[in-house]
């Protein structure tokens, strides 16, 4: 939001002395919470669902059109890689036009595109198809965070912001598990056929649930006031720390989940691929993580749920070198879980921490977040077709290994700040 171009610098800076403002806000239990929090749910599956709904049927595209995992693994890094692009822009219409405005558009153009990627006629227009579902799903991620920092209470929003990135993770496992099955007896393009209309419906019930914003304030969309906002988010160490720890998580999971499939269907597991899709299953422990993400914070602080969640994925990724099937799925669990709280944890603590210009701080994690979608989709497949699983798993744990590192600094920086206070005052 750019306040000091509109009316809505009143708002902001009256929210810490003016109890009545956060009073109006959303909480749990209160009215119009459960709508919001459906409503964004459903967003979520929509989202998810439609950008990675090729993930799980990457083999069948590679024999249907002859080509290798590097090149099938483009169908999932180009609707990334269109979503990093346009999620900046997208957040500056939502400036302008507001959320859910552009949150609704947004899901209007990509389920219409969802229905015609079962058409495509070659990997190249398939490609072509999905890069455009990718930046049209751009209106969805910083708008929605944006949304919440705005009308849900302070307290709530970790939580709320939980369940919106839970929806995220139904999302992701109810289109792998659908698409495997359905392609298993009818091919890969039913399969996003049928997402594409599940995806309708959640569209829908979305537009008609969503409760309308009380604390929306138009802002500007004079391109030197976005760079300015922009600038100043960049210039924010905290913010770039978070950034860089979302597109490391992500380039984990987009990575392991690219990847995945092609190893489960090879030797020594060979399995068909409706148990490859049911392999997806497990974004339901992503669910669960992700909407405990706030108690998580409140019991380890934010650096140590940070911590918790490298430790527990980097724990996953050596257990999935196993060539045992429990031990695999074991590593699966705990590679989803951590990602999923890592995640939710980073993104809400942007939210918290950008006091103006939201929408544009979330839009730059957002962008860093598919950025690392995109690399680990494409960098995890190369990886795998030079090294086979233990090349991908490598890939995972140099990531973790960022986050780490990022977290120790910023948690060295914060005790640094800590001990100049008191001389400062």
């Amino acid at each position: 939001m750019s306040p000091a171009s509109t009316g809505a610098s009143t708002v902001v800076a009256a929210a810490p002395s003016a109890p009545v403002v956060d009073d109006s806000r959303m909480a749990p239990g209160g009215p119009g919470y459960r709508r919001m929090s459906f409503a964004l749910f459903l967003a979520g599956v929509a989202t998810f669902a439609l950008l990675y709904s090729t993930q799980a049927l990457l083999p069948l595209i590679s024999g249907e059109f002859g080509v290798a995992a590097s090149e099938a693994s483009w169908t999932v890094a180009a609707a990334t890689g269109g979503l990093a692009v346009f999620v900046l822009p997208m957040s500056a219409l939502s400036e302008r036009f507001g959320r859910r405005t552009v949150m609704t558009a947004s899901l209007a153009v990509a389920v219409t595109v969802g229905l015609l990627v079962p058409f495509a006629p070659s990997l190249t227009a398939l490609v072509v198809l999905r890069a455009v579902q990718g930046a049209a799903l751009a209106g969805l991620p910083a708008s929605a965070t944006a949304y919440l920092a705005e009308e849900v209470t302070p307290k709530a929003l970790v939580t709320a912001i939980g369940l919106f990135v839970a929806g995220n993770s139904v999302g992701g496992m109810s289109g792998r598990v659908i698409t495997g099955w359905v392609a298993q007896e009818w091919g890969w393009r039913v399969a996003v056929g049928v997402i594409g209309a599940i995806a309708v419906a959640c569209a829908v019930a979305f537009r008609v649930l969503l409760p309308t914003p009380k604390h929306f304030a138009a802002g500007s969309l004079r391109p030197r006031v976005l760079a300015r906002t922009v600038r100043d988010h960049l210039s924010n160490p905290l913010l770039r720390r978070l950034y860089a720890i979302g597109a490391l998580f992500m380039t984990v999971f987009g990575g392991v989940y690219t990847v995945i499939g092609y190893r489960l269907t090879e030797a020594p597991f060979g399995l068909p691929q409706g148990i490859v899709g049911s392999i997806f299953l497990v974004y339901l422990v992503g669910t669960v993580s992700a909407s405990t993400a706030g108690r998580l914070v409140g019991r380890l602080g934010r650096r140590g749920a940070l911590y918790a969640a490298g430790g527990t994925t980097a724990t996953g990724l050596l257990l999935s070198l196993a060539d045992s099937l429990p031990l695999v799925l074991l590593g699966l669990v705990l590679i989803t879980g951590g990602f999923f709280a890592g995640h939710a944890v980073a993104s809400s603590a942007v939210s918290k921490t950008a006091t103006r210009g939201r929408a544009q701080a979330s839009a730059l994690y957002q962008s860093a977040y598919y950025i690392g979608s995109s690399a680990g989709s494409t960098v995890g497949a190369l990886a795998f077709h030079a090294g086979g699983w233990s090349g991908t798993v490598t890939v995972g744990l140099l990531a973790v290994l960022g986050v780490v590192t990022i977290t120790v600094f910023g948690t060295r920086a914060a005790r640094v700040a800590a001990r100049r206070e008191p001389v400062a005052a």
